[in-house]
């Protein structure tokens, strides 16, 4: 992607708004905005935008799950499918400090 193309003053993008729209839409490619001369603000569309949030998400469960590896914080794989096979739930699992591990979701029977 060249962002040279994709650079807009402001009061391009005020007067050519549907034109801007439309184009990235289609193109699925952002239009830095700027004010001032300085970058200010980026333009997409709304497809790329939820794309977007769904890798920042997938992202940011990754970084957890590095963090609970670099803890210590897991299980065998085995224990694990013995205990869904079984229908115990991992709260009643102890870490191997003997603390409970912090639940992670509400259970229904646990929602407000």
């Amino acid at each position: 992607m060249r962002y040279s193309t994709q650079i807009k003053p402001i009061s391009y993008v005020k007067a050519h708004t549907a034109e801007l729209l439309d184009r990235i839409t289609e193109e699925r490619e952002p239009i830095i905005i700027t004010q001032n001369g300085e970058a200010r603000a980026v333009l997409m569309d709304v497809y790329s935008y939820e794309e977007s949030q769904e890798t920042m998400a997938l992202l940011q469960i990754l970084a957890i799950g590095e963090k609970e590896i670099e803890a210590g914080e897991t299980y065998p794989i085995e224990e694990v499918i013995a205990e869904i096979r079984s229908g115990r739930s991992a709260r009643n699992r102890r870490s191997r400090n003997g603390q409970r591990p912090i639940p992670t979701a509400v259970e229904p029977s646990e929602a407000p």
